[in-house]
């Protein structure tokens, strides 16, 4: 059912990632500028994530062997550099993923381009390289971010919804791998419940939120495809939720054949594979429209 699959290394029958954005407080400040500082839950239930759940998560990583990939606005990559060192030190990925969580559909033009700039010289100062990868806050990419990504060589941008697997975004200034999305495995629907960000979900059962994951992954590796998770510490990295993440880890580890990797290497590992005259991927040619459309 997948027209195009990938073949995976060693005979993995699908190609695995959890990936974190770390959006920690950043969100509170963003949406409620002119008085979030006065309002410690939010604060409070943001920071959870860099200050107890991404330790958590980082054990199960290290236990398990498992190096991923990591999103993270460059305000919490300053304001929390040794956590991003540590991350760093366990082998894992970090990624773009804006200045301070700022919509790029409503910060078009310089502002856009000033803060993508911005986090890009914070991640120099911070992790001591340019990112490989980008995912758009509230994954709302647009056009000029693609131009930006490219310009900057990028290398891949995870935030589109256009396929099941890992395929390329053309450009006519360039191309890039597009790591697709979608909402059926991201945690934002079961978990969300932030009255002042506008999200006000039906918080769901640990076991039943996570369930709908996993039968994402069971159909995903039937088919030889990719799966990834797209979570945010301070909701599944609470405790009852990453334990059952950690059993389904341990679990999948030991009874299936997968691959589990950094998004900046399974996209290295597609890319060999073109070179190689191995695979050839779907390409979208972007923009898909130049002007509004109208009725």
């Amino acid at each position: 059912m997948i027209k195009n699959p990938i073949p995976w290394p060693n005979g993995a029958k699908c190609a695995c990632a959890i990936t974190f954005d770390i959006d920690a407080d950043s969100l509170i400040h963003i949406s409620r500028p002119n008085d979030s500082h006065y309002r410690l839950y939010p604060i409070s239930m943001g920071r959870y994530g860099p200050e107890v759940a991404v330790p958590r998560i980082l054990e199960t990583y290290k236990r398990l062997d498992i190096k991923q990939s990591f999103f993270v606005p460059g305000w919490c990559l300053e304001q929390y550099a040794p956590l991003m060192e540590n991350i760093l030190r366990e082998g894992h990925e970090i990624g773009h993923h804006g200045l301070i969580h700022e919509d790029p559909i409503e910060t078009m033009g310089s502002e856009q381009t000033e803060a993508f700039c911005r986090a890009m010289e914070i991640h120099a100062r911070i992790c001591g390289r340019s990112p490989s990868g980008y995912r758009a806050p509230v994954y709302n990419i647009t056009p000029q971010v693609i131009d930006l990504l490219v310009k900057n060589k990028f290398i891949y941008d995870s935030s589109m919804m256009g396929d099941d697997i890992p395929y390329r975004l053309q450009t006519t200034k360039g191309s890039l791998w597009e790591i697709p999305v979608h909402w059926g495995c991201d945690d934002w629907p079961p978990f969300a419940h932030y009255e002042e960000i506008g999200y006000m979900m039906p918080v769901k059962a640990p076991s039943t939120a996570l369930s709908a994951f996993w039968e994402e992954f069971e159909v995903q590796y039937l088919y030889g495809g990719f799966f990834m998770l797209i979570v945010h510490p301070f909701l599944t990295g609470r405790l009852a939720r990453w334990h059952l993440v950690d059993r389904w880890l341990e679990d999948t580890l030991k009874n299936k054949k997968v691959w589990f990797a950094p998004l900046e290497k399974i996209v290295a590992y597609i890319e060999k594979l073109v070179d190689d005259g191995l695979y050839n991927p779907r390409t979208d040619k972007l923009p898909y429209y130049i002007s509004q459309i109208k009725p």
